[in-house]
């Protein structure tokens, strides 16, 4: 009797263990099923550049100007140097610049000399400390562009000999965002160009590789002229409109449509 019973345990446990087992390579298999894994070495991609631009106003100006001194000493064209410079940023200021906005572009005092004296017993041309030269270098950055103008008028009439240049850019929080608004326009470039390329091959995407961002920073503007300006008595100085560029290069995973 005991023995009947343990045989008829033994083949209820093997009816058992003969169902989970069949169960688990029918799931198994429904699973393989599901899933489609390639190798990287045959995966088929094809990668594109998109790009999106727009035109922007600038919203900074920068003038660059500066005050040269020539004395018989270099103590002597450093202290001219500085005081007419003290006048010319102190003009700039009433014109409405705030000291934030006003840097050194830089600062040098170096011999001048002559080379057209003979020697007077050979007669031979020979160079001749004449005395120093002192030149200082502002920098005048503000988004208050209505006053390019004024600016460059204020340091010129009280003193600056040099203005060098007058050119009009994007501020870096402005350029930035431009950038990242731009960002999602150049990426559907890259998307649709993609999509025309592979068409024809009756491919599809149907994934992404990578995305890799490369950004173009635009040169600053230079100065513009104009008659239109003359009605005002302050240098006539325009601005122009500048293009702003995001560009993308996406790696597309491709497949038979």
């Amino acid at each position: 009797m005991a023995t009947k019973k343990m045989l008829a345990t033994l083949a209820a446990i093997l009816i058992v263990s003969t169902a989970i087992f069949a169960s688990l390579e029918v799931s198994q298999q429904g699973a393989y099923g599901q899933t489609t894994v390639i190798p990287a070495s045959r995966e088929r991609t094809v990668s594109v550049t998109g790009s999106a631009t727009e035109s922007v106003t600038p919203d900074l100006v920068t003038v660059q100007f500066g005050v040269d001194t020539d004395a018989k000493t270099a103590k002597d064209a450093i202290s001219e140097n500085s005081q007419l410079m003290n006048t010319v940023i102190a003009a700039v200021q009433s014109a409405g610049v705030t000291t934030d906005e006003i840097s050194t572009a830089g600062f040098s005092i170096y011999p001048v000399y002559n080379d057209s004296v003979p020697d007077p017993m050979t007669g031979i041309h020979k160079s001749v400390l004449t005395g120093y030269r002192a030149s200082n270098t502002l920098y005048v950055k503000t988004t208050k562009l209505s006053l390019a103008g004024n600016i460059v008028d204020s340091a010129v009439g009280a003193g600056a000999n040099r203005v060098d240049n007058v050119s009009f850019s994007l501020s870096p929080d402005k350029q930035q965002s431009m950038q990242d608004d731009l960002l999602g326009k150049a990426v559907l470039n890259a998307k649709s160009r993609a999509e025309k390329a592979i068409g024809p091959l009756s491919q599809k995407i149907i994934g992404v590789k990578a995305v890799s961002l490369s950004e173009f920073t635009p040169s600053p503007m230079p100065m513009y002229y104009g008659a239109m300006a003359m009605v005002d008595k302050s240098t006539p100085v325009f601005t122009a409109n500048q293009q702003v560029t995001t560009t993308v290069n996406v790696t597309f995973l491709i497949g038979d449509q």
